[in-house]
């Protein structure tokens, strides 16, 4: 019996960790209720309506990162949440079905260590200036973040054959490569990588890339010459806390049971 249990012990250490969310530890399941508010504070505002994704990197590992389930958004749970390695693998032997463009997150978080949050977005007005000439460039106060520009990631550069998703990691890393220190990159005829230092600034900064896009796009529609905004150097802009405290408050009535 003894050589039985000492068998069976040295199995389970062998074994990669739960990603459900039985054994979390508190840091750790702090940031994946965070991410839950994330999916459902994106759906509420228009960023996230039943496509695209939320991810955060892991605060005690590094090389690891959190990201929903192949879900719509607003219907993230904690248990919806897996644990994810760099190369965009399921920790763990029982990994449900997962967003096919995941890559997106793992190959940012791989070159680029000061992001902690990353949002894959399919917004309309954005993705305008991800098919034509003219560029996505900052209007209002707020958009300040991405005063540099934004580049464009074009799918073609890897065939057509599969269309524009960043469904492997060669298209991940492409896409990574492309961001280089950017807090955006837009996707050809497909949509947006945003990232950010937190959730709460790059949940902001998906919402004010939106509003910007769509304030530009009504401006050029009228024919304006545009003043762009001005600054001396670019900014990190806002941590959005003040706004997060209020987009968590306006999810209350609508949380589901």
């Amino acid at each position: 019996m003894r050589t039985i249990a000492l068998a069976i012990t040295t199995l389970l250490v062998g074994l990669p960790l739960l990603t459900g969310a039985q054994g979390r530890s508190p840091a750790v399941a702090a940031v994946v209720e965070e991410l839950v508010a994330a999916n459902r504070i994106l759906a509420a505002q228009g960023i996230l309506p039943g496509y695209g994704h939320v991810s955060v990197r892991h605060p005690e590992n590094p090389d690891r990162y959190f990201l929903s389930r192949s879900l719509a958004p607003e219907l993230v749970t904690a248990e919806d949440v897996v644990e994810l390695d760099l190369d965009s693998v399921a920790v763990g032997s029982a990994a449900p079905r997962l967003y096919l463009e995941r890559f997106i997150h793992g190959e940012i978080y791989k070159i680029r260590p000061d992001v902690n949050a990353v949002v894959h977005n399919h917004t309309p007005t954005v993705i305008s200036f991800g098919i034509g000439s003219t560029a996505l460039r900052p209007v209002f106060h707020q958009a300040a973040f991405f005063l540099d520009g934004v580049p464009v990631w074009d799918y073609r550069d890897f065939g057509t054959a599969d269309g524009a998703l960043v469904d492997t990691p060669a298209r991940g890393a492409g896409l990574a490569a492309a961001l280089e220190d950017r807090p955006a990159v837009l996707m050809r005829n497909h949509g947006v990588a945003v990232v950010g230092a937190t959730l709460p600034m790059v949940v902001g900064r998906s919402i004010t890339l939106e509003t910007n896009a769509e304030i530009q796009s009504q401006a050029l529609a009228r024919g304006d010459e545009i003043v762009y905004l001005e600054q001396d150097e670019e900014s990190p802009g806002s941590s959005f806390d003040r706004a997060w405290d209020l987009w968590l408050r306006q999810l209350e009535p609508t949380q589901h049971d």
